[in-house]
């Protein structure tokens, strides 16, 4: 986490912030999908009804993040004359954000994967390659989540970071089955 030259207390978007963002667009996608498939498929309402909540989650994690990189930088200055076991008591807290958050934005890109997948297999054909862009973005975030939580462990071995590897590869590996475009 880059901490040098924040001058202000306001929250502040960071990777983790990137990340929700990608989530929420590739939600987005998947509301145009399902939207355009209700002639189609019975299925598109509750499909339009699904990716509008995962959009609006993955915004409302955009700001969390943010807020969370934000009180853990104040918890990490607030201790800057305190070493060792006690400053990692006083600053657990606030780490404790910018780990649960991404790991929920590990989790709304899996939930969207899936989404994408099933709008790609039911929704309107013409907007197969939407769902699958969806599903590559989404995957995307999840690694990204990931990856953050790993670096905001600073090596400390916890089973959040093994439970946000394992969705981000599921979500990969779910995306790419999606295959080439215009292949079902």
């Amino acid at each position: 986490m880059l901490m040098d030259g924040l001058a202000s207390d306001r929250p502040v978007p960071a990777s983790g912030s990137a990340a929700a963002a990608v989530v929420a667009m590739a939600s987005a996608l998947l509301e145009k999908v399902a939207r355009l498939s209700t002639a189609k498929w019975g299925g598109a309402d509750a499909a339009v009804e699904q990716a509008h909540a995962l959009r609006l989650r993955a915004e409302e994690l955009v700001e969390a993040d943010a807020k969370s990189y934000m009180v853990f930088v104040k918890a990490v200055r607030s201790a800057k004359n305190i070493h060792g076991k006690a400053r990692e008591r006083g600053i657990a807290p606030a780490r404790a954000g910018t780990i649960d958050v991404p790991l929920a934005i590990a989790r709304l890109a899996a939930e969207t994967v899936e989404l994408a997948d099933t709008l790609a297999e039911n929704g309107n054909p013409n907007l197969r390659a939407d769902a699958m862009v969806a599903a590559t973005l989404a995957a995307a975030a999840a690694t990204v989540a990931a990856r953050l939580i790993a670096v905001n462990l600073s090596g400390a071995r916890d089973s959040r970071s093994a439970e946000a590897d394992r969705i981000a590869r599921a979500a990969t590996d779910k995306a790419a089955a999606l295959g080439p475009l215009g292949v079902h």
